[in-house]
């Protein structure tokens, strides 16, 4: 019996090691991939869980990127609603409301924000404990959990090609259980875009309000 039970321990431990080695590996494959990625144009489907009131929204819309960390967000359905990371600063245009919000990029510099993680800037091997969790429709899964987490996220979900190394699906949870769910329905990796693609100006009208300097977190965008 005490043979047994420490075959099957030392078997446990084997496949413990293998999968964390295997969660390694995927992740190397995912930083390898977009460090050489300079463009991408997206689609995708959004999903946003209350957990305290159980509500769920879903969304549709588009995403472009250029790297170092330039962002169009586009959301199209239910609401319209157009957010661009620029050089300087971020927009957020609320179109129904007439209204356009300016943000400061230090809410999207941090790896633990889901824009770095869905456009797989986020320092995997670096900010996060990276752990094997199966595979799903082709796509391998990884649970990220922050050395350090925070407000907007204390654990990730990825979906990977295993091919490519490129995300096609993320679930972000913070701190209070709700859950962030985008996952791309189409993927076009080095796509051309133009200067024009991440600039900003409020439509005539529109009221803007500036929050460059007042203490806002990451999750009043994206959500």
């Amino acid at each position: 019996m005490r043979i047994n039970g420490m075959l099957a321990l030392a078997a446990g431990l084997v496949l413990l090691v293998a999968s964390a080695a295997q969660a390694a590996d995927i992740a190397a494959t995912i930083q390898a991939r977009y460090e050489k990625l300079r463009t991408f144009s997206a689609t995708f489907e959004q999903t946003l869980t209350h957990k305290e009131s159980g509500s769920v929204e879903k969304r549709q819309g588009n995403l472009l990127f250029q790297k170092p960390l330039l962002i169009r967000w586009q959301t199209d359905k239910p609401h319209e609603e157009t957010l661009v990371v620029t050089h300087k600063e971020i927009w957020d245009y609320l179109a129904d409301e007439e209204i356009a919000y300016r943000y400061p990029l230090e809410l999207v510099r941090d790896s633990r924000t889901i824009i770095q993680v869905i456009t797989g800037q986020a320092a995997l091997t670096k900010d996060f404990d990276v752990k094997e969790a199966g595979q799903e429709n082709g796509l391998a899964k990884l649970h990220l959990y922050p050395k350090e987490p925070a407000p907007q996220m204390v654990e990730a979900l990825l979906w990977v090609e295993p091919s490519t190394g490129y995300i096609r699906r993320a679930s972000i949870i913070d701190f209070y259980g709700n859950s962030n769910d985008v996952r791309f329905t189409q993927f076009k990796p080095d796509t051309s875009l133009k200067e024009s693609d991440f600039t900003f100006t409020a439509p005539k009208g529109v009221e803007v309000e500036d929050r460059i300097d007042r203490k806002v977190q990451e999750k009043e965008l994206f959500k």
